[in-house]
């Protein structure tokens, strides 16, 4: 197995452990609206990974008028913000396994749906940033996954053929962006419907970082 030339990171749910977050800030405002916990946490596993305006265009069946949907993401974005603020929590193995491919020149991109201030703004306080030749937000190319735009315009911008570039993510719409533009791909679940099944995209699944880079035949420092 060749080495990649460049190496290719969604954000959250991969590097930043912020799913999380997010999901239980919704479902505690989607019960304070009175919906039920268990439809909701069911509702938002299926919005992972998405953009905002795929986010949105969901939100607006499930909450009704555009109103109610700007109220929600005034109040859930709060919310997130107020939690990430004091910390951004990261997924297993992120430091070293950046740390150790940023100190050996290896090329390296954020390719994430989150908008690319936001985005920056998490990295920057996880202290992951000055890891990254570039963040690549969902609001800063010209489709979304899991449309293979990202994935594209992240290579060019590295200089890379995309079939030079690994791209590790965790959500289905990500990896299906990525094997679109014809990246190898790392799949590395994280929330998901538990009745849904991994999409065939002759993906290579790993269960955390560490595991990803040793297919990779990289050692991860802990």
């Amino acid at each position: 197995m060749s080495t990649p030339a460049a190496f290719l990171f969604d954000m959250d749910g991969l590097l930043l452990d912020t799913e999380r977050v997010f999901l239980e800030v919704a479902v505690a405002l989607l019960i304070r609206r009175g919906y039920d916990p268990d439809a909701g946490r069911a509702f938002f596993l299926t919005l992972v990974g998405s953009s905002d305006s795929h986010a949105r265009e969901r939100l607006e069946g499930l909450l009704g008028q555009a109103q109610h949907v700007d109220a929600f993401h005034a109040d859930l974005y709060a919310a997130v913000d107020a939690r990430l603020d004091s910390d951004v929590p990261l997924k297993p193995y992120v430091q070293g396994t950046l740390s150790a491919l940023s100190g050996n020149g290896h090329p390296m991109a954020v390719v994430t749906s989150t908008r690319g201030a936001a985005a920056r703004h998490h990295l920057s306080k996880a202290g992951l940033i000055g890891h990254f030749a570039h963040v690549i937000g969902g609001d800063e190319v010209s489709a979304n996954k899991p449309d293979p735009a990202p994935y594209l315009e992240a290579a060019a911008r590295l200089g890379v053929a995309p079939e030079r570039c690994v791209a590790f993510e965790d959500s289905d719409r990500g990896a299906t962006s990525a094997a679109r533009a014809g990246c190898r791909v790392i799949q590395i679940p994280d929330l998901r419907p538990p009745e849904v099944e991994l999409p065939d995209l002759g993906q290579h699944v790993a269960t955390d970082l560490a595991a990803a880079m040793a297919h990779l035949g990289f050692s991860t420092p802990v």
